[in-house]
C-alpha cells in the first residue's frame, strides 16, 4: 500500500468489488481525491455475480464503460430445464421484451464479476487511481474539527462517539460537521493490519457481508440465516461440446439440482451451482472437484470426467440481513456491507452499484462546497428503504422459485420479474423530493415521472448538428441537468445559466419540439419523435424538469414557474460560491 502518511485524501473506499469501484470511478470523474483499498493480496478472479441488471447498465453507461461491458459479456441465455436427466422445456424469459424509447436496456447482461471489475479498474486507472491491495482495515478513529478554526477537535471511537473538546461553536454535531454548507475540517483515520494509516475526510465501507468496517463501527446487522437453504458453487471447465453453450442448463430433481451456465468470454468455463452432497447423517459436505463430478453424473448422466477443473469453490447459505444504519459520522456503508439477501433475482451486486451511484454525487457536492453537509443524510434516507424492499422482493422470489422447481419445467426464470430490472426504483419519500406533480398547485403536468423517480430516456437530435443523441447522453457526467420544454421555459433556463454558468455543476438544456425552430443554446435538443415529451408527461404548455446527477427526477415544474426551479436548485447547490445555501434536508 502506498505510504502517504500525513496526507489527507477526500474519500477512502475500503473494498474494491463492483460497489467500491463504481463509487471510486464516480468520485474520480468529479475531481474528488479518492483512494480505494482491498484486503486481498491479488485481484480476485471471482464470477460470483452474473451481471448487471437494466438499471445498473444505465449506471455503467453514465460512467462511460457500457461498450466495454457489453463487449465482454453476453445477453442472458435461454434456460433449458431437465427432469430425470431429460430435457423437458426451453424458456427464454426475455422472448417478448425489447428496448423502448424510455428504457434502452430491456434485460440484464451476463458478465463474470472479475471481468466487470477489470473494466471498472481500467476506467479508474484512466483517472489516475489504482486499487491498493493487501490493506486489511483493523481500526477507525474519527476526528471532529471546527471548520476554518484550526482548533483541536475531538477524537471519536469507531462508533462515532466524540472523545475530546467541543467544536468552536461549543457543539459536537452528530456527524462531526457544521450545520451550514460544505466541508469541515474533520477527518477519519483508518489503520491497517500492515502498512501506514490513511487519513480521509470520508470513508466508505464496501467490504462485503463480513465487513470489518461495519463491525468496527458497531453497526448492527440484524436478520436471519436459512442454514437449510444452501448450495455449493464454483467455476468449472467442461469438455468442449458436452453441452451447448447457448443455453443455461438446469437439472431439478426431487433429491437435488445442478445448474450450469456458460461464463462469457471463456472457451470452456461454466458457473456451477448445485445442492450439496450430504453424508449418512444428512450433513452437507464441503464442495470439492470430486464432489462436483459426482453431482454432475447423478443429475445429468454425464461422466464426471467431463468436468476437468473446478475453482473458486464455496458454499452459499441464504442470509437476509440489513444494517441498522448506513452512516456513523464520516463513515458510510454500501453494498453487501449494508445488506445481504437471497440471490433470487440477482440483485446483490446491483443494489450495491446503485448505492454507490446515489452516494457519489452527494459526497462530491459536499466536498466541493456546493452543498450542505446535511445532503449526506439523504443517502441512508433513500437507500436503506430500497434495501429493505429488496430483501422482501428477493425472499418472495426465492419462495416462488423453490415452488416452481418442484414441478417439471420449473426453473430460475421464476425469479425474474419487472421489479428485478430495477427500473421502478425511486425515492418519492425522500426529503429531496418535491411535492407530487398531480397535487393541487403542484408540479404541473399530471402524467409522467414524479419527483424521486428514475428519469426516463428518449431519443433526440442534437440541435446544433442534427446528429442522433439521447437524453441519457445529455445526463451523463457529474452535473445536474435542467430540461426546458416549450417557449415558456426560456426564463427558467436563462436563470440557471446565469447562476451556474460554466461551473459544470448544472447543464441547462432546451428541448425543442418537432414543430419549433431550434435556437443556438448549448446542449439544445430536438425531440423529433415526441418521445421526450411523452416520457415526462409534458403537455402543450411545457415544463421544466430538474434531473439529479444520479438520473432521478428532482422536480417537474410548469414552464412558467422559474422560482420553483430556482428554489429546488438552491436546496442542492450553493450558486456562484455564495454562502448560506439552504440545507438540503433541514
Amino acid at each position: 500500500m502506498t505510504d502517504t502518511a500525513g496526507t489527507l485524501t477526500d474519500v477512502l473506499i475500503v473494498g474494491a468489488g463492483p460497489t467500491g469501484l463504481t463509487l471510486a470511478c464516480d468520485l474520480a470523474r468529479r475531481g474528488i481525491a479518492v483512494r480505494i483499498v482491498d484486503k486481498s493480496p491479488a485481484y480476485p478472479r471471482s464470477s460470483r455475480a452474473k451481471g448487471p441488471n437494466p438499471r445498473s447498465l444505465e449506471v455503467l453507461a453514465d460512467l462511460g464503460v457500457i461498450d466495454e461491458v457489453l463487449a465482454a459479456g453476453s445477453a442472458p441465455l435461454p434456460m433449458r430445464k431437465y427432469r430425470d436427466r431429460l430435457p423437458v422445456m426451453d424458456t427464454d424469459p426475455y422472448a417478448d421484451s425489447a428496448p423502448t424509447p424510455d428504457a434502452p436496456y430491456d434485460r440484464g447482461w451476463l458478465i463474470a464479476q472479475w471481468r466487470l471489475e477489470e473494466v471498472l479498474r481500467d476506467r479508474l486507472a484512466a483517472s489516475g487511481v489504482r486499487v491498493e491491495l493487501g490493506a486489511e482495515a483493523v481500526g477507525i478513529a474519527q476526528i471532529a474539527r471546527a471548520d476554518g478554526e484550526g482548533g483541536e477537535g475531538g477524537e471519536r471511537d469507531a462508533s462515532g462517539e466524540v472523545d475530546g473538546e467541543k467544536d468552536a461553536d461549543g457543539e459536537t454535531g452528530g456527524d462531526g460537521e457544521t450545520g451550514g454548507g460544505g466541508e469541515t475540517g474533520g477527518h477519519v483515520t483508518v489503520t491497517f493490519a500492515a502498512g501506514p494509516p490513511v487519513r480521509a475526510r470520508y470513508v466508505v465501507g464496501c467490504d462485503g457481508a463480513h465487513s470489518p468496517v461495519r463491525k468496527l463501527l458497531g453497526i448492527g446487522f440484524d436478520g436471519e440465516t436459512h442454514a437449510e437453504q444452501m448450495m455449493v458453487c464454483g467455476d468449472v471447465a467442461l469438455t468442449d461440446g458436452v453441452l451447448d453453450r447457448d443455453r443455461w442448463h438446469q437439472w431439478f430433481d426431487e433429491d437435488g439440482a445442478v445448474m450450469l451456465c456458460p461464463i462469457p468470454g471463456t472457451p470452456s468455463g461454466w458457473w456451477f451451482q448445485a445442492g450439496p452432497e450430504r453424508d449418512r447423517e444428512g450433513r452437507p459436505l464441503a464442495p470439492s472437484q470430486d464432489g462436483f463430478r459426482r453431482l454432475l453424473t447423478r443429475h445429468t448422466g454425464l461422466p464426471g470426467s467431463h468436468l476437468t477443473d473446478a475453482t473458486l469453490l464455496s458454499t452459499y447459505r441464504v442470509n437476509v440481513r440489513l444494517a441498522d444504519r448506513y452512516r456513523v459520522g464520516r463513515v458510510f456503508l454500501a453494498g453487501d456491507s449494508a445488506h445481504v439477501h437471497a440471490i433470487a433475482g440477482g440483485l446483490g451486486m446491483n443494489t450495491g452499484i446503485q448505492d454507490a451511484f446515489n452516494l457519489g454525487w452527494k459526497l462530491a457536492h459536499v466536498l466541493a462546497g456546493r452543498a450542505a453537509a446535511g445532503l449526506l443524510d439523504t443517502y441512508e434516507e433513500e437507500r436503506l428503504p430500497v434495501a429493505a424492499q429488496t430483501l422482501d422482493l428477493t425472499s418472495e422470489r426465492l419462495r416462488a422459485t423453490l415452488a416452481a422447481i418442484r414441478k417439471p419445467g420449473g426453473g430460475l426464470d421464476s425469479a425474474i420479474t419487472p421489479e428485478t430490472a430495477g427500473l421502478g426504483t425511486g425515492y418519492r419519500w425522500s426529503s429531496l423530493a418535491a411535492e407530487d406533480r398531480d397535487a393541487p398547485g403542484g408540479q404541473g403536468p399530471e402524467d409522467g415521472p414524479h419527483s424521486g423517480d428514475r428519469a426516463p430516456d428518449a431519443p433526440c437530435l442534437a440541435a446544433a448538428t442534427g446528429a442522433p443523441t439521447s437524453l441519457f447522453r445529455t445526463f451523463a457526467g457529474p452535473h445536474l441537468t435542467v430540461l426546458g420544454f416549450g417557449p415558456g421555459s426560456t426564463t427558467a433556463l436563462r436563470e440557471v445559466t446565469a447562476a451556474y454558468g460554466d461551473s459544470g455543476a448544472v447543464r441547462a438544456c432546451r428541448v425543442y419540439g418537432a414543430g419549433e425552430t431550434p435556437g443556438t443554446e448549448a446542449h439544445a435538443l430536438i425531440d423529433h419523435q415526441g418521445y421526450a415529451r411523452a416520457a415526462y408527461g409534458v403537455g402543450g404548455s411545457g415544463a421544466v424538469v430538474v434531473i439529479r446527477p444520479d438520473n432521478h427526477v428532482g422536480i417537474v415544474a410548469p414552464a412558467d414557474a422559474p422560482r420553483a426551479v430556482r428554489e429546488y436548485l438552491d436546496r442542492l447547490h450553493r450558486a456562484d460560491g455564495a454562502v448560506g445555501m439552504v440545507d438540503a434536508v433541514r
